[in-house]
């Protein structure tokens, strides 16, 4: 696997795939890798004929209470586990290449990013949009690969690449959960033991409230139902807990087309995401 460090240095990697014939795929990270992120270079390396990850911490979708400072960085580690898994080419670029001396423009995406997480974290997607048009028009790739894990960032991106013509297929890939149920993400390991266990009351919420819904019960009852559940396993804050039309991400009173539960909470001093995909039968 190639490592590079120096912009100069990407486009001739590149070209000479390209010269090739060959396809490339992008899997755009911010590190600290788990089997979630390691399921999306499985799935570029289907796709494409070469693969290539990006790490970048991106300080633009950080809010300044959030943590950024804190955020893992184990480049060395993910190194090692990209190369383990067929990666061909890793990323790392900094601050400065990517946002340089007078730097001013972001990306802002309305409608898909303007609810739920957009309220929760103002300027988060506006920064996520930036950082993944600035790795996309760098890199070029075919394709890119990213967790259905973070849906409205998914559907955010899928809604940027398409109003900008940047002419890059963004596929999703089906979140990865730990044999628990609990969704794989870098930010659980901040999660203390007792905290990890009461985490689990997320995924189980929401798919007690997907089998609710699915077996007719009112959407509104079910939301509140997931959201009491919450707060009796210890989560101080619920950012939201919804169901919400899979392509728009407007918010459902009942149940049509298709769709997903989606939510945020917050537990000891760690926010988590989760969403699960709602299939209504009719007849």
């Amino acid at each position: 696997m190639q490592i590079i460090k120096e912009m100069s240095d990407l486009g001739p990697a590149l070209d000479r795939w390209r010269s090739a014939g060959q396809s490339i795929a992008l899997v755009p990270t911010m590190g600290a890798l788990h089997a979630g992120h390691m399921a999306l270079v499985d799935a570029a390396r289907d796709r494409a004929d070469r693969v290539v990850a990006s790490i970048f911490v991106n300080p633009l979708q950080f809010g300044a209470n959030e943590d950024l400072g804190r955020y893992p960085r184990q480049e060395d580690e993910d190194a090692v586990l990209l190369e383990a898994g067929g990666c061909d080419l890793l990323w790392l670029p900094t601050a400065v290449q990517l946002y340089p001396p007078g730097f001013s423009t972001t990306v802002s995406v309305g409608g898909v990013s303007e609810r739920w997480d957009g309220e929760a974290r103002p300027g988060h997607f506006a920064g996520v949009a930036t950082v993944v048009a600035k790795l996309l028009t760098a890199i070029r790739p075919d394709i890119a690969l990213f967790g259905e894990k973070d849906f409205q960032q998914l559907a955010v991106i899928r809604r940027m690449t398409a109003d900008l013509g940047l002419g890059v297929g963004i596929e999703g890939v089906a979140t990865v959960r730990d044999s628990d149920g609990l969704a794989l993400s870098s930010r659980n390991r901040y999660l203390s033991a007792e905290e990890r266990v009461r985490a689990l009351a997320l995924p189980r919420a929401l798919e007690k409230a997907r089998k609710a819904i699915e077996g007719g019960r009112p959407v509104a009852a079910a939301l509140d139902d997931a959201r009491r559940s919450l707060a009796d396993s210890g989560f101080h804050r619920i950012d939201y807990v919804a169901l919400v039309d899979a392509a728009t991400l407007e918010p459902l009173d009942s149940a049509t087309g298709e769709m997903r539960l989606i939510a945020a909470a917050t537990i000891g001093a760690t926010r988590l995401i989760d969403n699960m995909r709602v299939v209504w039968a009719t007849g």
